[in-house]
């Protein structure tokens, strides 16, 4: 237990986060997870997973609006364990921001939980990462290539993570493996499900048409696929894999 492993997780208090780190503890990784306004669910995943291994997972509070919590999550979550095998940058902020609407504080919000933190992160630890021979996992989308309408600022977000990756896959090799993972339609969108019945209903009709595979996604598939990237991909860098039902080719 005190040699096992450790990944950081960013915006893992629930949904596709939330089943990496479970999938991460299931394996026999201590897990370090990350949230900001989701406090109460980091808490309750945090004690479920002590539940079942004392001491295995904690969890970490920033906002990444703020640059120096940034680096505080960083430094925090090394002297927790007192190790860090791998970083997960899984955080994001998704919602509408079209030319004709998107301001300033916007472009902020979206670049910093996407890609600001992502890169700061992957530079505080890249040492410590470097000396475990670890790896980094970027969460990126399917938009990063196949732009959704009135998302612009969040799409663009999305594509220089992807670019992150390339790049650090290049400068933190050969001690740092960096990978990426496009999740098409796994869960379906607040706005969707908040939306009355029938037009709701009509959207997931469309999404569910427009995949070949005529199903969403699990979170369990994306969590497979970062497992894989840290404990079985040691020959696998600088790599953005879709998982998205093959929607990404029609």
């Amino acid at each position: 237990m005190k040699d096992s492993k450790v990944v950081l997780i960013t915006g893992a208090a629930k949904r596709i986060g939330a089943s990496i780190a479970r999938t991460f503890h299931a394996n026999g990784y201590r897990v370090l997870i990350h949230a900001n306004n989701s406090k109460d669910e980091a808490i309750e995943l945090c004690f479920e997973l002590n539940k079942e291994r004392v001491s295995s997972a904690n969890a970490l509070f920033a906002d990444f609006n703020c640059h120096e919590e940034t680096l505080k999550i960083a430094t925090d979550a090394l002297n927790y364990f007192g190790r860090i095998d791998v970083l997960i940058n899984n955080a994001s902020m998704f919602y509408p921001s079209s030319l004709a609407q998107a301001k300033t504080t916007d472009w902020d919000k979206l670049f910093n939980s996407n890609v600001r933190a992502a890169f700061f992160l992957s530079q505080s630890l890249a040492k410590e990462l470097s000396e475990r021979s670890g790896c980094i996992i970027n969460i990126v989308d399917t938009h990063a290539d196949k732009p959704l309408k009135d998302h612009a600022v969040y799409c663009m977000a999305k594509s220089a993570l992807k670019s992150m990756t390339k790049s650090l896959s290049l400068e933190l090799a050969p001690r740092v493996r960096v990978n990426g993972i496009s999740p098409g339609a796994i869960l379906w969108p607040t706005e969707i499900e908040e939306e009355v019945h029938d037009k709701g209903q009509q959207k997931k009709s469309a999404i569910l048409d427009s995949i070949p595979l005529k199903r969403l996604g699990d979170p369990q598939d994306i969590s497979n696929l970062a497992y894989f990237f840290a404990e079985e991909g040691d020959y696998i860098t600088g790599q953005v894999v879709k998982v998205d039902g093959g929607r990404s080719l029609v």
